[in-house]
């Protein structure tokens, strides 16, 4: 890599680091501060301490179907470590992603979506469509503050969700520093209006109350081991916002398979991951946009 497009990577890092305007709007009215979740996560962290010697309450053991198990579904398979590649220079904000994502995993309301894709610009006044799904962590937050249990870190990487098991306490959604986390205050009664069009809904729609995320398609990952199939070359394996993107501008795969199509183009280009300075070790990796006329 160059001088040049070190120096550029070091500014576009240090600009990602900053609030958007869009997230700006979007937590005017935040439930809770930054001040709250540091709060809640030592809240949370002795609440599992006090839990070995006994608490009552609606927290308690007692109270919470599946709460202190040791194990969850046997979901996922340890061979496999599924990332994303999203090639900010290719995508022409087509929003194929989003409405596709919307139809195969049920997400009908507008609020709700799990897939964010909005115009963004650089100094230079180059446009670009930023993509935001949720990044995957190895180092989830989310998953440290539950204090149930209902979000974990599967064998194959995906960070995934119980919906039986949530409680809507929100905790997770506030210690998401992406923001990309959404809770349901509606039943689910509303017709999806991007199903059968963008395609069929492969998951149940989720209960009022709790708190959403995108999955990477899991159910598609499942049913490819399961057949034998790979995500990121059998498109129907592969997550709905990869294999519908017109312009190539996600690649999904295995990065434990040398030869898989993502672990190619991490060889292939420069890539970075959203706020790599918090130590989440997000899954999901991003090529720069061009500038203009370079």
């Amino acid at each position: 890599m160059g001088k040049k497009k070190m120096e550029r990577m070091k500014k576009w890092r240090a600009r990602m680091a900053k609030p958007t305007a869009q997230n700006k709007k979007r937590k005017k009215a935040p439930i809770l501060s930054r001040r709250d979740v540091l709060k809640i996560a030592a809240v949370t962290a002795s609440a599992v301490v006090v839990t070995e010697v006994g608490i009552s309450g609606p927290l308690s053991p007692e109270a919470i179907q599946g709460i202190g198990e040791e194990t969850h579904p046997n979901q996922g398979s340890s061979e496999h470590e599924w990332h994303m590649v999203i090639d900010l220079s290719r995508c022409i904000g087509c929003y194929y992603c989003v409405r596709a994502c919307q139809a195969v995993n049920d997400v009908a309301d507008e609020e709700m979506r799990w897939n964010l894709v909005f115009p963004d610009q650089l100094e230079d006044g180059t446009t670009f469509y930023m993509n935001r799904p949720c990044q995957h962590c190895k180092e989830p937050p989310c998953v440290r503050v539950c204090p149930v249990g209902a979000t974990w870190v599967r064998p194959d990487g995906i960070v995934t969700m119980d919906y039986k098991r949530c409680i809507g306490c929100r905790y997770c959604q506030v210690a998401c520093p992406y923001d990309v986390r959404r809770f349901n205050w509606k039943k689910p009664e509303t017709p999806n209006p991007y199903s059968p069009a963008w395609g069929e809904g492969e998951v149940e729609r989720r209960p009022r109350g709790v708190v959403e995320k995108c999955t990477f398609c899991q159910q598609r990952i499942d049913r490819a081991i399961e057949q034998g199939m790979t995500p990121g070359v059998d498109w129907q394996v592969t997550p709905a916002c990869v294999a519908i993107c017109p312009v190539n501008a996600r690649v999904f795969g295995d990065i434990r398979d040398p030869n898989s199509p993502l672990s190619v183009y991490l060889k292939e280009h420069a890539t970075f991951r959203l706020r790599e300075d918090w130590g989440t070790q997000p899954k999901v990796h991003y090529v720069m946009p061009e500038k203009e006329g370079v």
